[in-house]
């Protein structure tokens, strides 16, 4: 079973900076992707960024040039660099992993983590 442990959530100022980690655990073969999505009271889940296998970033347009997503492939961790936070910015942000493989024949799954608060206040 492969596990997504996030950290570094918490409270801060508008203008602030929060950085966000999360490990990947379990036995692991191969992840395609990772990244980080986020849920706001009473919204849909939306993509912040994603980080692929391939070094290609992507980035929701509300966090281009705020946000830094930076993934340790040796360590299965990927982490976000949020600068000039928000109020906005509130939400439950969620790991999330893709095109995971347990060994190198075994099918692709998607993981998701337990989610961290960010709380930006204005």
């Amino acid at each position: 079973q492969v596990q997504l442990v996030e950290s570094g959530g918490g409270l801060v100022q508008a203008g602030g900076s929060l950085r966000l980690s999360c490990a990947a655990s379990g036995t692991i073969f191969s992840i395609n992707a990772m990244g980080w999505y986020r849920q706001a009271p009473g919204k849909q889940r939306e993509l912040v960024a994603l980080s692929t296998s391939g070094d290609t970033t992507n980035y929701a347009d509300s966090v281009k040039d705020r946000f830094t997503i930076s993934r340790d492939n040796a360590k299965n961790t990927v982490y976000l660099q949020m600068n000039s936070l928000k109020p906005e910015d509130t939400a439950v942000y969620y790991c999330n992993a893709q095109g995971v493989k347990t060994w190198r024949h075994g099918r692709e799954n998607m993981y998701w983590g337990q989610g961290t608060q960010v709380t930006v206040s204005s």
